[in-house]
């Protein structure tokens, strides 16, 4: 047998074939879910998840009621009982950042008044910071091309540095999610800058955050060699946390942040095994899918204007023939929307204007092109029993790339937004106290006579 000699990522032979193994004596027979009525992914045939819990903190709309039966209808999303909409149009008459504002109704329930929110933002600043030596000790020392695995990493360490981390007590735990929230523009940042010095040999940058800095001029700041930005450019960075900070208990990082905070565990742990959810591909990391999809639309498409060759592009997408081979046209459909994501359909506004400022128009029209293609491609390929439309992570990519944020913050840049919604709910599920969260898988195995080792 060969020997590993300390390489942790060699793949013998001997692995692959008990690999087979365990693929053959695993796979279970998709026709058995449909006879137990068993609801993959805690969904229905058309998307509606399996009620499993309650909460005040965010409302999703996809339904109305006409002639008494539910009809798909235009997408809402509810912060605390306020529109999203209505939030994002009052931070844009104002002239003002809304993160920290909306990171207050979330937590605490209702809209800060001036006073209240100055208070906040003063307490968000003084728990911006690591303790010391930490960027060097920890950040630094071990650099990794993921970010995500990185700032996990990053969250699970502080659980050290902590003078009283097990306390799950309501008050210790706001503290926990605030100083959290405030760090993570640093954790992802300079997990970048490490990566980028220490593995990719570029010029390394550690900046501080500057006290009045908003938590998007703060991201900024941090990113850039020249700690320089346009307002515009920090306003639309601004907005889309706003729209990626919370979407209900439901989806996967969340609900596991639920499930994990019901067993009783730390809040390190809780938010480390949230990031490990977001950072698949089907959640926080598809906007990176999308992008490098565009990537290689961009290649094989010689002209963006023509509509039967990005058709072509997209059916090869859905036949596993282009891309990645997964069969998925990424940024594309949602687990709960039909007719349209709200929070797509707000970002798509400042993103164009992102675009009209940097001259990357003809980048923006072509993703609107495949927007309105998909959908009738997917229609005419693939049984749906939904509607499918763009979601938000359609466009976020290229908003991103506009600020000229590397591909590998991304989904990092998700986590900064969503880990406001993953405090609220984690805060909601101890101030409520329920059992631990344990649903039932039915076994489908069948009882086998031991036999001795030397008679098998």
């Amino acid at each position: 047998m060969a020997q590993i000699n300390g390489d942790y990522s060699a793949n013998t032979p001997e692995i692959n074939r008990l690999a087979e193994k365990m693929v053959g004596n695993s796979t279970i027979d998709t026709e058995l879910y449909t006879k137990y009525n068993v609801k993959r992914g805690l969904r229905d045939l058309d998307g509606k998840g399996v009620l499993t819990g309650l909460t005040d903190i965010s409302t999703i709309k996809q339904n109305k009621e006409v002639d008494g039966k539910l009809v798909p209808c235009d997408g809402e999303l509810y912060y605390r009982g306020y529109n999203v909409n209505d939030i994002i149009d009052g931070i844009l008459e104002d002239d003002r950042f809304g993160f920290e504002e909306v990171v207050y109704l979330l937590l605490f329930g209702e809209m800060p008044n001036a006073e209240e929110l100055k208070n906040f933002k003063d307490l968000l600043v003084q728990y911006r910071t690591l303790p010391q030596n930490f960027v060097r000790d920890v950040i630094l020392k071990a650099p990794s091309e993921d970010m995500m695995n990185t700032i996990a990493r990053s969250v699970l360490t502080l659980f050290c540095y902590d003078t009283n981390p097990n306390d799950t007590s309501i008050s210790n735990v706001l503290r926990q999610c605030i100083q959290l929230i405030s760090v993570f523009p640093m954790l992802s940042v300079y997990g970048y800058h490490s990566y980028n010095h220490y593995l990719r040999d570029k010029s390394l940058y550690i900046h501080r955050a500057e006290p009045k800095m908003s938590t998007a001029e703060v991201f900024l700041s941090l990113l850039r060699p020249d700690r320089k930005y346009t307002k515009l450019e920090a306003k639309v960075l601004d907005m889309a946390l706003i729209l990626h900070m919370e979407h209900g208990g439901g989806n996967n990082s969340t609900f596991t942040t639920h499930v994990v905070t019901s067993s009783g565990t730390d809040t390190y742990s809780a938010m480390a095994a949230a990031l490990a959810s977001l950072k698949g591909p089907k959640h926080g990391g598809a906007n990176v899918k999308v992008y490098y999809m565009f990537e290689d639309l961009k290649k094989n498409v010689t002209d963006w204007n023509d509509d039967d060759q990005l058709i072509d592009y997209l059916e090869k997408l859905l036949d596993k023939q282009a891309f990645d081979k997964k069969g998925l046209i990424y940024g594309m459909g949602h687990a709960v929307y039909t007719i349209s994501d709200p929070r797509q359909k707000i970002l798509r506004g400042s993103v164009k204007k992102l675009a009209e400022a940097k001259g990357c128009m003809d980048e923006f029209n072509l993703y609107e092109r495949i927007e309105s293609l998909a959908p009738e491609v997917i229609g005419r390929k693939r049984k749906i029993y939904k509607g499918v439309a763009a979601n938000v992570d359609f466009y976020s990519g290229l908003l991103y790339s506009m600020l000229d944020i590397p591909c590998e913050l991304y989904t990092p840049l998700f986590a900064t937004a969503r880990i406001a919604g993953w405090s609220a709910h984690r805060l909601e599920e101890l101030v409520n106290a329920g059992k631990i969260i344990r649903p039932a898988y039915l076994s489908i195995s069948e009882n086998k006579e031991y036999t001795n080792l030397a008679e098998r």
